[in-house]
């Protein structure tokens, strides 16, 4: 996919911002610590990872910045309503940026935080990438927990099945 305006990807890009709300949403305040093991992010901390990296690693980097990534932890926000609000203000922030990259900005190049040159556009969907990789661990952890999640595009891989022709 490549992304040749900020409009198109904004669009595809709030698509996916709406997936990722869903999951979000079905998290029970009384988990938002948990750990499938010891040292591993929490549900919390996926969340705050997926906001910090799209602002700060993401968001600066295709300013021409450096990556200023301060990490996912507590001390950014603490407990599930203070952890969405800063998820959903460090999106606001984000797609600040990006509405003000004009489409010639796509193709210039920004440097990754491993200072290798990278087109915009590709380093934009590259964040989508880390997104969706992001929320399918949420998926995970939920499932551990035995809570119910949505399904992203309405149907269960079992319900799928059962409306396939029998080959």
């Amino acid at each position: 996919m490549e992304i040749k305006t900020v409009q198109s990807f904004i669009d595809y890009y709030e698509k996916i911002r709406e997936r990722t709300n869903r999951i979000i949403a079905v998290v029970p305040p009384e988990h938002i610590d948990f750990s499938y093991k010891p040292g591993k992010f929490t549900i919390g901390d996926q969340i705050r990872h997926i906001a910090t990296i799209k602002r700060y690693m993401y968001g600066e980097t295709i300013r021409g910045n450096k990556s200023a990534y301060p990490g996912c932890g507590k001390e950014l926000a603490d407990g599930y309503e203070n952890i969405v609000k800063f998820f959903n203000e460090m999106h606001r922030q984000t797609l600040e940026i990006i509405n003000g990259l004009s489409d010639e900005d796509l193709t210039r190049k920004c440097l990754t935080p491993a200072n290798s040159e990278i087109s915009v556009w590709k380093w934009l969907r590259a964040m989508i990438e880390h997104e969706i990789h992001h929320r399918a661990e949420l998926y995970i952890y939920l499932n551990l927990l035995d809570v119910k999640t949505p399904q992203i595009y309405g149907f269960s891989a079992e319900e799928v099945q059962e409306l396939s022709v029998k080959l």
